[in-house]
């Protein structure tokens, strides 16, 4: 094998694009887009959560939520309530079909990832699931530096950098 085939950066980006294209694939065959899926996931974890909160999470303009949220609305998935102290700003929330479809992803969800670690023993994929996780805390700290992002080496989750002593909780 060659060097690049086991160049950490190579292998990430080459596993990510492929699950993403796995999942493109599940997604069409329910008449749906990955990134609804995401959105549905989304809103399923954080309901209320505004498109601008939405499109933050999902590093996409707003307008493309705005987009996204018309298709999934006009399927009856998700509806926009007015929030209750600021008129302009709109509340996401799933009705029930979402939660029939939500049944489906996570099956979905869950075959990609048995797939993806066919091969893999549980030691090992425990090992690589608490590697990326620290992967992620550490390129989350640099990239957004007013974010608090929890420690995976401490047990509480804690923020320990003791270059940023005044931090604010990440949206």
């Amino acid at each position: 094998m060659a060097d690049f085939e086991r160049d950490l950066l190579f292998l990430l980006n080459d596993v990510a694009r492929l699950l993403r294209v796995h999942a493109d694939k599940r997604a069409r065959g329910h008449g749906m887009t990955r990134a609804q899926w995401g959105i549905l996931i989304w809103l399923e974890r954080q309901p209320g959560i505004s498109q601008k909160e939405l499109a933050e999470l999902l590093e996409v303009e707003p307008i493309t939520v705005a987009r996204l949220v018309d298709r999934l609305e006009g399927r009856g998935m998700v509806e926009r309530r007015p929030d209750p102290r600021d008129r302009r700003i709109w509340r996401l929330h799933l009705l029930l079909p979402a939660h029939m479809v939500l049944r489906e992803i996570n099956q979905q969800r869950s075959e990609m990832a048995a797939m993806a670690t066919q091969g893999v023993d549980e030691d090992s994929e425990t090992i690589m699931i608490e590697a990326l996780v620290r992967m992620k805390a550490t390129l989350t700290r640099d990239s957004h530096p007013n974010r608090r992002v929890p420690d995976p080496s401490q047990p509480d989750g804690h923020d320990t950098d003791p270059r940023r002593p005044e931090v604010r909780e990440a949206v």
